[in-house]
């Protein structure tokens, strides 16, 4: 991918690793590729993604702009601080139960180094690890937020499960909030078994109306009740097939592209949130022009916005 170079205009991504950071120093944000895809339920080649991210990460910048509101904004999200973001490499074979352990113990590692770990996925079978990693022995108050059109309740082990297995991990059912859940996208005994559980669903049809971030409150207030930490599973699926057809499992009438970039934002801004997923984009299966990718590196960068924003920052 040639891109032009200017001076003036830096390009976001090829971040430093971990070992650049001063004794003592603590990231923003730390980045974490997890291609997980063997137990996709549909095939897959999402363990491809992390790299295309990073790569698309380089089209952007990292700044944000004036609004005609009046608002205060930091230009450059790591000008003042250039290791504001570092980049961890990837997990080599998250698949399995080793796999999965040795990506549970990077992410409790990276979890001292930065405000917020950061998993690119993989499918979602990566939210396991990386929810349980950040959460350490926080676990029994900890919260969980997903945005998704689907529940994930699933038996067994495969990217239709995570929630399930955090819940049978130890994670209180009342401290899960699904954003997004949509008809013809699940079943009823799954719906049952949600219902059963005590999670919180907000339907894809709640959301017409409502603001992501007055809608992520909500969802923030539940998940963090215990005032533990809490792990945000962003499933890009949840968005319009239109907007990510590189999403297997991605339906017509999901949420646009914004809403799924001011839902990251919004939860990366509260400092509960100590850990996020980007899970379910396959990148061999992206459109021509990498519509997918691209808003999955535009997550990221709004994940940063986010923490940038915190209480305390700058």
């Amino acid at each position: 991918m040639a891109l032009s170079h200017d001076p003036l205009w830096p390009r976001a991504g090829a971040w430093p690793a971990p070992d650049a950071l001063a004794g003592g120093e603590r990231a923003a944000l730390v980045v974490l590729g997890v291609p997980a895809w063997r137990t996709s339920l549909s095939p897959t080649g999402a363990h491809a993604t992390p790299l295309a991210v990073r790569e698309a990460l380089q089209r952007y910048s990292a700044a944000l702009v004036p609004d005609r509101r009046g608002s205060a904004r930091e230009l450059d999200l790591a000008g003042s601080a250039p290791l504001a973001v570092v980049d961890a490499g990837d997990i080599e074979e998250p698949d399995g139960p080793e796999g999965e352990a040795r990506t549970r113990a990077e992410v409790a590692r990276l979890s001292g180094l930065a405000e917020v770990v950061l998993a690119i996925g993989g499918d979602n079978s990566v939210t396991v690890a990386t929810a349980l990693g950040a959460w350490g022995e926080g676990l029994d108050r900890a919260g969980l937020v997903t945005l998704d059109a689907h529940y994930d309740l699933r038996d067994g082990v495969s990217n239709g499960s995570p929630v399930r297995r955090l819940v049978e991990a130890g994670l209180d059912p009342a401290r899960i909030v699904q954003i997004g859940i949509a008809d013809f996208a699940n079943s009823a005994e799954y719906a049952r078994r949600a219902r059963e559980l005590g999670i919180t669903v907000i339907h894809r049809d709640e959301l017409h109306g409502r603001a992501p971030a007055e809608v992520m409150a909500e969802a923030l207030a539940i998940a963090g009740a215990a005032g533990g930490p809490v792990h945000l599973d962003l499933d890009v699926d949840v968005c319009d097939r239109s907007v990510v057809p590189g999403c297997p499992a991605s339906m017509p009438g999901g949420l646009a592209a914004w809403e799924l970039r001011a839902f990251a934002r919004a939860a990366a801004s509260d400092p509960r949130v100590a850990s996020v997923d980007l899970a379910e984009v396959d990148a061999t299966a992206d459109a021509p022009d990498g519509r997918t990718v691209r808003l999955a590196a535009l997550c990221v960068l709004e994940v940063l916005a986010g923490v940038a924003s915190r209480p305390g920052r700058g």
